[in-house]
């Protein structure tokens, strides 16, 4: 079912994080992606309720974080994050999170990880350069943010959320994130030098939402 893994990006982002555990900590939580939204279509042609395919997602992406801490090795905390209201033991520099309960997307539980790690800013990799006021896969003439306030990225998103939706950060995660005043960032993930641009605190490209 799943595509085959990238495993080349898998060495790149390995290899840029790395770079920075020196002086920084990671938690990242890691979405089900292409693999939880096919088999979510699958589940909706049989009629399935929204949280059978919720735990369809959230099992995806479990996977998806097994891999992924299994690629930091011995830089990685050795469990998968599955709660994020607990701090996770230990002074690992990494620790890699995943799917929580049903109602949530992983930005969302990404979100409650900050309240709890007593992160201010969450950097979100997605497959677009920016957000935008369209979807650019419809409108060519989309036009991108560079910065935008969280009332305005509520109005583009909505305020449902729908298990697999493809946004560029989930409403009910909007929502509870600015109501923290939370800053997040969007950075397409197969850019990685922007990754490294803002790790820098250098101008990239992406969006900053605040």
């Amino acid at each position: 079912m799943p595509e085959q893994i990238d495993v080349g990006f898998l060495k790149r982002f390995k290899k840029v994080i790395q770079k920075y555990l020196k002086t920084k900590k990671f938690v990242i939580f890691v979405g089900g992606g292409k693999t939880a939204r096919a088999y979510q279509k699958a589940l909706s042609d049989f009629k399935a309720d929204s949280a059978q395919r919720d735990w369809v997602g959230i099992f995806s992406s479990r996977l998806n974080a097994e891999v992924l801490k299994n690629v930091f090795g011995k830089d990685s905390y050795n469990k998968v994050v599955v709660d994020p209201n607990q701090k996770a033991p230990g002074n690992k520099k990494i620790f890699i999170g995943a799917g929580y309960k049903p109602g949530n997307s992983t930005d969302y539980v990404a979100v409650l990880a900050a309240k709890t790690y007593g992160v201010k800013t969450i950097i979100n990799l997605t497959n677009i350069d920016y957000v935008y006021n369209k979807n650019p896969k419809k409108f060519p003439g989309a036009m991108p943010f560079e910065e935008i306030a969280w009332k305005d990225f509520q109005k583009i998103v909505g305020v449902k959320w729908i298990p697999g939706m493809n946004a560029p950060f989930d409403p009910k995660a909007s929502k509870l994130a600015a109501k923290h005043k939370m800053k997040v960032v969007i950075i397409n993930g197969q850019k990685l030098q922007e990754l490294e641009n803002f790790l820098n605190q250098k101008p990239f490209a992406g969006t900053t939402i605040k």
